[in-house]
């Protein structure tokens, strides 16, 4: 792993899981870290093991429940205008919710969490990455997505829902969103790509209570562990011999095929205006 002297890097969701192994990785190879928290109790658990393992100061918290939106676009100012760069942001949070549910806002969580959050929250902190030269957008998608269909008539799940379907959807969007930001910054000094951490044993699940959390220990068994899980994110954010296209889609560390669904850029296209649409942007933004 390359050093990570004197740069500052954003994960979200980085309290437990993948996301917790990035932020301590990367803090291992010289980096600050600035995690993004729905607990700040949790998050401060977080920060002491990974300041003892490191052996100096180099996290900081920054709150926000990723099912309102607004709390969402008040973190993503508030990393703009506190960090003193930005050269990584992993939008590694995500959920998976064994029924439907909506947010504050009225959308299907899933989608609001693992889609709308991210793209808003990337919006926000974009200006401050591209003041960086080779600062990197890593999104961490799912090889679920493989199976999903996207209805853009239907993004909120109201007509049918089903736990997989759902959740492979919104990793569908994690992929067209990077592709359609890619796109959008042609030209621009900014490495943007997503990738499938594979099957990890993780608390993705753990909101769905009893149930959940009979499975999961079980389930678990058959599943990376959190630090082989991150082992992709971890290269994408710090490798600076990586020189993939913009766009391109990693598993195991490599580029790998997506499906045919998250190759259609008029999808891509349509799910990025309606996205806007969604989290009170105006339409077709300009950044730098």
């Amino acid at each position: 792993m390359a050093d990570m002297n004197g740069k500052t890097c954003i994960v979200t969701g980085g309290t437990s899981g993948i996301g917790e192994a990035s932020a301590r990785a990367l803090a291992q190879h010289g980096a600050d870290v600035a995690i993004v928290c729905r607990s700040r109790e949790r998050g401060e658990a977080t920060r002491g093991r990974i300041e003892a393992a490191v052996g100096r100061p180099c996290v900081r918290l920054f709150q926000a429940d990723f099912e309102r939106l607004e709390e969402v676009a008040r973190v993503g100012e508030a990393l703009a205008r506190e960090l003193p760069r930005v050269d990584v942001l992993l939008n590694n949070a995500g959920v998976t919710m064994l029924g439907r549910s909506e947010t504050p806002d009225g959308y299907e969580t899933t989608f609001a969490v693992n889609h709308l959050a991210p793209f808003l929250l990337t919006h926000r902190v974009l200006p401050r990455l591209l003041e960086t030269p080779g600062a990197r957008v890593v999104n961490v998608s799912s090889g679920a997505h493989r199976f999903a269909r996207l209805d853009p008539d239907d993004l909120h799940s109201r007509r049918r829902y089903s736990t997989m379907r759902v959740y492979g959807a919104s990793k569908l969007c994690n992929i067209l969103f990077t592709n359609e930001l890619a796109r959008r910054l042609e030209g621009r000094d900014l490495r943007i790509w997503s990738l499938h951490p594979g099957a990890v044993a993780t608390r993705l699940g753990a909101n769905n209570g009893g149930i959940a959390k009979v499975l999961l220990p079980a389930l678990a068994l058959f599943f990376k562990t959190p630090e082989q899980g991150a082992a992709t994110s971890i290269r994408l954010c710090s490798d600076p011999d990586l020189d993939a296209p913009n766009g391109t889609y990693f598993e195991n560390e490599k580029p790998a095929k997506v499906s045919a669904r998250a190759r259609d850029a008029d999808l891509a296209r349509r799910l990025w205006i309606e996205s806007e649409r969604l989290v009170g942007l105006e339409p077709n933004a300009v950044w730098g």
